[in-house]
């Protein structure tokens, strides 16, 4: 019998092959968060467009408010939005508001606060004022031709109100890695359906899709295909059709007599590269290349597919982005005994907790059968144990799979 692969190596063989998708598309502004730039960004006018007040307040010249306490003579208004169109003279100020363009002849701000209005016409300072003073310049932020985000910048809040300011209403983008999804079984029912006594709830897809669509994918559900050879080749078809990346099954990869979808792919034209993995859960994964798809084969108990999901569907849709995987691997220590591990490398579900001095601490739930939903949406990590690694006492060293940013 062929020997087990290391997850190691299984990672590093599905990576091998994954080059960053190279199709774009342009996309409205509201629409492009999360996306990755296909092109350089060049700003299409200067931010500021012209000299703005930063406060509420009075443009003067700086001239004129050196030797204080001096009065001045209010000759205008500028509200935002709103230029003032005469110029500002010796003794004369504009009453101008924040963001407003600061008007010709005027190079300071001096704010509210420090003036004292003398009617309706008149102001007086008492403070000096420095040259320049509130004053945002033309092009504080960029100038007109600058460029200011590249190719392969991921488009998050600040780089999509950069973009507005460059008056950018649409961008270039990468095409996002297109998943396509396929349960298989005559035992699965969706949920809301009408299970017979031998029938469960299908659940695998459900979670398989929020990990895809949170590593940046687009999923395309493809159902549920029954046990059947026509079934099975008819749903790898929709997938081959839909121009999918990533073609990924859910039960059915072994090479039991009702496993058929190892058959029906290779029948197909997939090269297979391996379908078992030292690994507990997630033993029968399977991986292959049908031309340009790659097809992962997830195991069918709902725990071994979402560990399945983390640990290698995310890195080939990181790879497929063109962007490096995170690496979610923290140091902690047990919060309670372990026992000795076999030649399979374990993924024990766990609750964290971060101590006072910072340290995670990883508590494994007592039960870790692979059919359990329940305790893997109570576990906020899976705490890894290498193949044979001997037992583990509480307040020893373990590393951490993080499934959650932060506990």
């Amino acid at each position: 019998m062929t020997p087990l692969l290391p997850v190691d190596e299984a990672r590093a063989r599905i990576l091998s092959g994954a080059k960053a998708v190279e199709d774009t598309e342009t996309v409205p502004l509201e629409r492009a968060a999360g996306r990755i730039l296909a092109t350089d960004i060049v700003a299409r006018r200067s931010q500021p467009p012209f000299s703005a007040s930063a406060m509420d307040g009075y443009a003067v010249r700086a001239q004129d408010v050196q030797s204080t306490p001096v009065e001045l003579a209010v000759i205008g208004e500028a509200p935002a939005g709103h230029q003032f169109n005469g110029t500002v003279g010796a003794g004369q100020a504009i009453r101008i508001f924040t963001g407003a363009p600061v008007p010709d002849g005027a190079d300071t701000i001096v704010i509210q606060e420090d003036v004292e209005r003398r009617g309706d016409l008149h102001i007086r300072v008492d403070k000096t004022v420095p040259h320049g003073t509130y004053v945002r310049p033309l092009g504080l932020d960029f100038a007109e031709g600058d460029r200011v985000l590249a190719a392969g910048d991921r488009l998050d809040a600040g780089r999509i109100t950069v973009a507005a300011a460059m008056n950018q209403p649409e961008l270039t983008v990468r095409r996002l890695p297109h998943v396509a999804l396929l349960a298989t079984g005559d035992e699965l029912v969706l949920p809301g359906g009408e299970p017979q006594p031998d029938q469960i709830i299908a659940s695998n897809s459900f979670g398989v899709r929020a990990i895809a669509e949170a590593a940046g994918a687009s999923v395309t559900d493809l159902g549920i295909a029954a046990d059947r050879h026509d079934a099975i080749e008819a749903a790898i078809e929709r997938a081959v059709s839909a121009g999918a990346d990533v073609l990924i099954t859910l039960g059915g990869a072994s090479v039991g007599d009702h496993d058929l979808v190892q058959a029906a792919l290779t029948a197909r034209g997939m090269t297979l590269d391996f379908w078992r993995i030292a690994m507990r859960p997630g033993k029968p994964l399977m991986y292959g290349r049908l031309d340009n798809l790659h097809v992962l084969g997830l195991p069918g108990n709902p725990v071994s597919s979402l560990v399945c999901s983390h640990l290698f569907l995310r890195p080939l849709l990181a790879a497929l982005s063109g962007e490096p995987a995170a690496d979610p691997i923290h140091p902690a220590v047990l919060g309670k005994a372990v026992g000795a591990n076999d030649q399979r490398q374990d993924y024990l579900r766990a609750r964290l907790e971060r101590r006072a001095d910072g340290t995670l601490v990883a508590h494994p739930f007592d039960k870790q059968d692979s059919s359990m939903t329940r305790v893997f949406a109570e576990s906020d990590g899976l705490v890894i144990r290498e193949p044979f690694a001997e037992p583990a006492q509480s307040g020893d060293s373990c590393r951490v799979f993080l499934l959650r940013d932060e506990t």
